[in-house]
């Protein structure tokens, strides 16, 4: 699955195409202001034009769960996949109903109800800010240079949207840090479910399947948009059609590609392959242990834990992939072999090589620093990843902090411009399950006295005499933070509210605060600014040499992707480009991972057993792509992108369009489903207008 995370990397890097040269055919993760339509519409015999673009991106949404999706009718209804939409779905369930299990079906819309947390974006203009951020920056060094860039964003922010609380603005970093671009967006805070399948239908296979070709998932979901409490009117959006796609048949991904790592240097590649992804790993792996013993313990532990366990393993496969291919000796050298080539045509132009000087030294300096803080950084001021009450505290105790001061002086987190998605995440009703809280938390503390050691003085401050599952168990235990209404009074009354309160949660982020702050100041005098500056000079290199053939790192912003309805061979075995409903009853097994849902039984002799499932195409697309439309040249949706195959992890770091694949789920395979399997003819009817 891609739902959003950081790319992953496998396959044999001698073929791929490393990035920093101009893209080859079917590559890049394109910007809209940016699209190589006259490149496109030559390769594919077609006559796309600005207006087609305007329509597409006018159709695509972004959600703020990690995830991309598209409008498919008038009235605010989003096609995205299952597994975007999955933690609502398990936060509207309880142990009396789970949707999860069963599926969340609504037969009209007054029986839609909100996820919460969600926010749905559309962008509606880019801005080039480059001048302005970089100006900020002049001249300065250390914290001093990350701080003034930060204040000049927030600034940039703030004006670009002013108080119109039905817009967001977010200066984005592209080609890390050669371009600044002002994204503006228009946003829908009220986001109900309408549709998701059972979870044995959507992650048909399961962990197996992830990642490879031949899939049977009814990866989808539907939700809509709410504007003052009525569906949004969206008469902007893309036709939905129930046929089979067709081989060859020129594909389109608009989404939002959450991060790659193809401009980074071969410095920081190792970095990642010695050090960053290796510690990932270790603590992935010790955490899908301990989730896996937690849903053994009962059957409601089991609901709880479903799609957290599925996120870790996902993340995990991913990341196994990314080692691997920074493993792979061919692919660092032709990395090296790609960097000494733009290294070369830039000593061979004196003026250039002047103005930039040896940025990949530099780099390749502030990985020193890297290593040494890293642990800390990672442990102290990354703080209990998954766990929600921890989250709530630090936002409350540094949002507490930060809101005091004037808004360019604040961390960036704490802007004026992206207080509202704070508030939302922060006030929205969300259940917490303690017994998974007391899991996360210990885990974390476990292994922060393990990496730093008994006698780190963070280490004290964090633990006192307590044990790390002593300390987890009172925390959570005594908290009152599962509560919205607590929080955002404790959010409201500001530092003096937090000062006060007795909270054991709020306690343990302001003991961790001062050693988290202390080393967010180091990294970012002493890794992110050097490494920032330097990248800039990079990136000023590759325009001088390459101009804007290249396309930017994946920065979870709008991208469009071109290729084709395509199988593959490979090792001479050749996959075809479609899969369809006989293919799912014969690879079923009556056990999971490929055990059929009910419905699913019951309605087997209903469907066309020749309707295409899932298919694949050349596009290149990385983690928080799921859900993206893929449509055709006429604007029309023919599914959306949920997985790639086993070969397209290398996406990460660069693409091989020979066997390279984004892995789709039809619209055929769902129009038939809603109908036949779940009898939701109302929604059929609005997806087709039949």
């Amino acid at each position: 699955m891609i739902r959003l995370k950081y790319g992953a990397g496998l396959g044999l890097a001698a073929a791929f195409s490393i990035s920093a040269a101009p893209a080859l055919a079917d590559e890049g993760m394109w910007t809209y202001d940016n699209f190589p339509l006259a490149k496109v519409n030559s390769a594919y015999g077609l006559k796309l034009d600005q207006k087609w673009l305007d329509r597409v991106q006018g159709a695509s949404v972004r959600l703020t769960t990690g995830c991309s999706a598209s409008l498919v009718s008038g009235s605010g209804l989003v096609f995205t996949n299952h597994h975007c939409v999955v933690e609502c779905v398990q936060d509207l369930s309880s142990e009396k109903t789970d949707y999860v299990k069963e599926g969340f079906l609504t037969a009209s819309r007054e029986e839609e109800k909100k996820c919460p947390g969600m926010q749905a974006e559309i962008l509606t203009s880019i801005t080039d800010v480059t001048k302005d951020v970089q100006a900020a920056g002049a001249g300065k060094t250390g914290q001093d240079f990350v701080r003034a860039r930060d204040a000049a964003m927030a600034s940039i922010e703030k004006a670009g949207c002013g108080d119109d609380q039905s817009l967001r603005c977010q200066v984005v970093s592209l080609y890390r840090g050669g371009q600044f671009k002002l994204y503006k967006y228009r946003k829908y805070s009220d986001v109900r479910l309408v549709f998701a399948p059972e979870f044995a239908t959507a992650f048909f296979g399961g962990d197996p399947d992830n990642f490879n070709f031949p899939r049977y998932n009814l990866d989808v979901g539907f939700v809509r948009l709410y504007e003052n409490g009525k569906p949004a009117v969206t008469p902007q959006h893309l036709n939905w059609v129930s046929r089979a796609p067709q081989e060859g048949e020129a594909t389109f991904v608009s989404g939002n590609p959450g991060s790659t790592n193809r401009l980074m240097t071969v410095s920081q590649l190792e970095t990642l392959r010695d050090l960053t992804i290796p510690v990932g790993q270790l603590q992935r792996s010790e955490i899908r242990g301990r989730l896996i013993r937690f849903s053994e313990e009962s059957p409601e532990h089991k609901r709880i834990a479903t799609d957290p366990l599925f996120g870790v393993e996902n993340s995990f496969k991913v990341f196994y992939g990314q080692q691997f291919a920074l493993s792979d000796k061919a692919f660092m050298e032709a990395k090296r072999a790609r960097e000494a080539e733009l290294k070369a045509k830039v000593a061979a132009d004196p003026k250039l090589a002047s103005e930039i000087g040896d940025p990949w030294g530099d780099i390749a300096k502030a990985q020193a620093s890297y290593a040494n803080n890293y642990l800390r950084y990672r442990q102290i001021e990354g703080g209990a990843t998954y766990s929600k009450l921890y989250d709530y505290a630090e936002t409350l105790v540094r949002g507490a902090q930060e809101r005091a001061k004037p808004s360019a002086e604040r961390l960036p987190e704490f802007a004026d411009a992206r207080l509202p998605l704070v508030e939302k995440e922060l006030f929205d009703i969300k259940p917490v399950d303690a017994a998974l809280e007391e899991v996360y938390l210990a885990f974390w503390l476990s292994k922060t006295r393990e990496y730093l050691t008994t006698d780190d003085p963070a280490v004290k401050a964090l633990l006192g005499k307590e044990s790390p599952e002593g300390l987890a168990e009172r925390a959570v235990a005594g908290t009152k933070l599962a509560d919205p209404a607590v929080r955002k009074a404790l959010w409201e009354g500001g530092a003096a509210a937090i000062e006060a309160s007795d909270d054991p949660l709020i306690q343990l982020v302001r003991r961790n605060d001062p050693a988290a702050r202390e080393v967010r100041k180091v990294w970012e005098a002493e890794v992110q600014a050097p490494t920032d500056e330097a990248a800039e000079r990079v990136a000023r290199a590759q325009f001088a040499v390459y101009g804007d053939a290249v396309y930017p790192d994946a920065t979870f912003t709008l991208r469009l992707s071109y290729g084709k309805v395509a199988g593959w061979t490979h090792r001479g075995a050749t996959i075809p480009a479609t899969t369809n409903f006989a293919g799912l009853y014969e690879r079923a097994t009556g056990a999971e991972p490929y055990q059929l849902a009910p419905r699913w039984v019951a309605a087997k002799d209903k469907l066309n057993g020749s309707t295409v499932y899932n298919f694949v195409t050349t596009n290149d697309i990385i983690g928080g792509n799921s859900g993206s439309p893929v449509v055709n040249a006429k604007g029309e949706i023919l599914g959306a992108a949920f997985d790639g195959n086993i070969h397209s992890l290398g996406g990460a770091f660069g693409y091989d369009g020979s066997i390279n694949r984004t892995v789709v789920v039809a619209t055929s395979a769902a129009t038939e489903a809603l109908s036949k399997v779940y009898g939701r003819t109302a929604l059929v009817k609005e997806l087709t207008g039949k």
